[in-house]
């Protein structure tokens, strides 16, 4: 695999990061935290998400970091709506460049997240994917549970090709692939990637793994292999899926990006900053960085 090409990874801490915190962290953190991470070289930050503060009291501040944060040149602040009035209330904000939407490959995941089987979740995106674009915004969407799902278990490969290539179809431009519950293993990862690849081409595609059982860098690794060049990861390794059991974060940003500059890819981060940044909302939250390379750079 030729090694020096560029790698776009995206940061997701401040939105998956921080949306299952207990303790609401104020808005002035979280405006902080990303514009950290705009200046150690992140160039899309995931910023917020305009879901229902009932049911994530974590993100009922969206306007108001929007509003607060010093927007970097270069730099996209994608934010996650999960329906219309999400969409709206998103575009109220001032949102003008890119938005995320989400469902998942399983039946049971979608069921047990949102109250709809598969194909009900599709038919409830394409109205949001298809204002959105209408409106000028850029489409991202996850895809949950493409290696396993934490209530009916194994997901059929043919089934997350499925959902991929709808959602592709609906007219988003770039579809992360999610390990939601960290299940995954690389060989797995590959084949689940280049299955992907083969239906919608490598340029609409990214991948996103969690590391419950400390296989995200393997499963990155594999992808890249398999041509991916587009990772998500969450700053610190903050955040987790609350569906599963145990499920012990994202994959750390820094983790990843020490792997990537040690491959000889380029990433355009300052390895240090993005350290630092880990280490310091690790602090603000009370408790040491999940990452394997901020504990071993902590003074």
């Amino acid at each position: 695999m030729p090694m020096a090409e560029y790698v776009r990874v995206v940061e997701v801490g401040p939105r998956d990061g921080l949306q299952n915190e207990a303790r609401q962290v104020p808005a002035a953190v979280k405006i902080e935290l990303i514009e950290r991470l705009g200046r150690a070289g992140l160039r899309t930050i995931e910023a917020t998400s305009f879901v229902s503060p009932k049911w994530v009291p974590q993100m009922a501040d969206a306007a108001e970091v929007l509003a607060g944060l010093q927007r970097a040149p270069g730099v996209s602040y994608p934010v996650l709506v999960p329906n219309l009035q999400g969409l709206e209330r998103a575009r109220q904000a001032g949102v003008t460049d890119e938005i995320a939407v989400f469902t998942a490959a399983s039946d049971a995941f979608n069921r047990r997240n949102i109250n709809a089987s598969v194909d009900e979740s599709l038919e409830r995106l394409a109205p949001v994917v298809a204002q959105a674009l209408a409106a000028g915004l850029r489409v991202r969407c996850y895809v949950s549970t493409a290696l396993g799902c934490p209530y009916q278990g194994a997901v059929p490969l043919d089934e997350v090709v499925r959902v991929t290539r709808a959602v592709a179809d609906m007219g988003c431009y770039e579809i992360s692939l999610g390990d939601t519950v960290g299940v995954g293993t690389a060989r797995a990862a590959r084949e689940m990637y280049r299955a992907c690849a083969d239906a919608v081409g490598h340029e609409r595609l990214a991948v996103h793994f969690h590391d419950t059982y400390g296989q995200a860098l393997a499963n990155v690794y594999a992808c890249l292999e398999a041509g991916a060049r587009v990772v998500d990861a969450s700053v610190g390794g903050l955040g987790g899926c609350p569906y599963a059991q145990g499920a012990s974060g994202n994959l750390a940003t820094e983790d990843l990006v020490y792997m990537l500059h040690g491959l000889g890819c380029s990433t355009g981060i300052d390895l240090d900053a993005l350290v630092d940044t880990a280490q310091w909302i690790s602090g603000v939250l009370e408790r040491p960085p999940a990452s394997r390379l901020a504990r071993a750079r902590a003074r």
